[in-house]
């Protein structure tokens, strides 16, 4: 008898529970007021199973290789102290990671008028200095708050004088551009940092990085629509595949299977290469550790395949074609509660929250639940993609989301504890990733082409308002314990506290 590895079957329950909600809510609209054909279910189906065993083991993979990775790497670059090498070391490593973010060639392929390599290189300059000012900031002990509406205000401040065209796509890069390749990275060198630091805002400081990085693509597509004019859209309409029987819904999978086996490949290449010329002459870890790393690795690139090949074979055209019938309805409207469910649940499927929630609650000490945490950041995308539908059957510009949205998120940050402000920023980025990309994205362009709008123009923005309500929601979850804190005074013995200096937050 086959034995399985207890902490798989941990894994794909978790992946399980995370993904049957989604299918659930399909099979319904296929089943009643959204017909789709046999084709376009069978490979949904199919890339469904796909997305639960990638996530199965991306996610141990990603606790196993990436989370280490990144916390050694940061708190060897820390212990150096020297300012100059720090600079270096965390420019090379936010580029290297923004290009090995598969999320990245999509984007690249959707900016109109702008040459891929272009798109690449500048995103990830983008990403490699706000990577430098994330590690100068917990280094000096600057208030991320300042520096988000600094960089915030630059951002809209050239958003009006750039075209239409790459309002929407530059906000949505700062979502896709911090995906499943990046986050758990990033996220573990802020928390390998903080673990050198023995002051008292050593823990608020551990979130941010994700935050400041998310803003660099933002700003790198906004320049690049100044120097670039833009001559019309590039973006193609989702194939709808043609299946007729179960062997050609197997080659379907099969042709593209060995895309994404390569392109992850690549992408893990560099960040491999940069942390064995680290463990060969700073890390020197131990043989064990280096193994368990290294099957970690194996894992990582075994589940990103799986789950990619999944959610761009299987779930893409069902998005579209989905987004298409509902939005042909009498009652088009429909869509918007729809999606909102839909958002509501498909956030929980995204491999780079699994690593959020979990990490929150371990730098917390459990202070901050993985089940609060998910609750809050589905409320926001549920919110969020009810107001993508609303935008794309009406043709309002994105503008009149995010100037208000942002505003708001930005002023909360003056009355929640800090720790909170960072999360939440952090996960706006992380909530917006290759399910976004691959279900809700195309659910928008299949709407939007249905009410004959402009895709680039209406469709795109999804990702930047998935990107923006969990910065709301999570920072109102923080003023409610930071009003509840105020009001009761609670016994030292009666309730935990995690140790986050006067910002305490109260586990109740």
């Amino acid at each position: 008898m086959i034995k399985i590895n207890p902490k798989l079957k941990k894994k794909f329950y978790e992946a399980l529970n995370a993904v049957l909600p989604i299918i659930a809510i399909v099979l319904i609209l296929c089943f009643t007021v959204a017909p789709i054909t046999p084709s376009i279910l069978l490979c949904f189906l199919l890339g469904a199973l796909m997305i639960m065993v990638g996530m199965m083991f991306f996610t141990l993979g990603a606790e196993m290789s990436m989370s280490i990775m990144g916390e050694k790497v940061g708190a060897a670059i820390t212990k150096s102290k020297n300012v100059p090498i720090i600079v270096i070391l965390a420019f090379i490593l936010g580029f290297i990671i923004t290009i090995s973010e598969p999320d990245l060639q999509v984007l690249a392929q959707q900016v109109p008028s702008i040459p891929n390599i272009t798109i690449i290189l500048a995103v990830a300059v983008g990403v490699g200095v706000f990577l430098v000012i994330a590690l100068l900031r917990m280094l000096f002990n600057i208030g991320l708050s300042k520096l988000l509406i600094v960089f915030y205000i630059i951002a809209f401040g050239i958003l009006f004088i750039v075209p239409e065209s790459f309002r929407a796509v530059a906000f949505d890069s700062g979502g896709v551009t911090t995906g499943p390749m990046t986050v758990p990275f990033i996220m573990a060198l802020g928390i390998g940092i903080s673990a050198i630091r023995n002051d008292q805002n050593a823990a608020d400081d551990s979130f941010g990085l994700v935050a400041l990085c998310s803003i660099g693509p933002i700003l790198a597509v906004l320049i690049l629509g100044m120097i670039y004019v833009p001559e019309g859209s590039i973006v193609e309409a989702t194939s709808i595949p043609e299946i007729q029987d179960s062997v050609e819904l197997w080659n379907l999978f099969a042709s593209g299977l060995p895309k994404y086996i390569e392109e992850i490949a690549f992408s893990l290449t560099p960040i491999i290469i940069f942390f064995g010329i680290f463990q060969l002459f700073v890390l020197k870890l131990h043989k064990k550790s280096l193994m368990k790393i290294i099957i970690g690795l194996i894992y990582t690139y075994i589940g990103l395949v799986l789950f990619l090949a999944g959610a761009n074979i299987g779930f893409m055209p069902a998005g579209s074609y989905l987004g298409l019938v509902l939005a042909s309805l009498e009652y088009k409207w429909i869509i918007v509660p729809i999606g909102a469910l839909i958002g509501y649940f498909i956030v929980r499927a995204e491999p780079a929250v699994y690593v959020l929630k979990h990490q929150v609650e371990e730098i917390t000490d459990g202070a901050i639940s993985a089940n609060a945490m998910g609750i809050s950041l589905s409320v926001g995308v549920a919110v969020s993609v009810a107001l993508a539908m609303i935008r794309v059957i009406s043709g309002i510009p994105v503008v009149y989301f995010l100037i208000p949205g942002y505003a708001l998120a930005l002023g909360l940050s003056y009355f929640v504890p800090k720790i909170f402000t960072a999360i939440a920023f952090d996960s706006g980025g992380v909530a917006s990733g290759p399910m976004t990309a691959t279900f809700l994205l195309p659910l928008a362009q299949g709407a939007c082409t249905a009410v004959g709008g402009d895709i680039v123009s209406d469709a795109f923005g999804v990702v930047a308002m998935v990107a923006m309500t969990p910065l709301i929601t999570i920072q109102i979850l923080g003023l409610i314990y930071a009003v509840k804190k105020s009001k009761v005074q609670i016994p030292d013995t009666q309730y935990q506290y995690s140790l986050l200096d006067d910002d305490a937050i109260i586990e109740l």
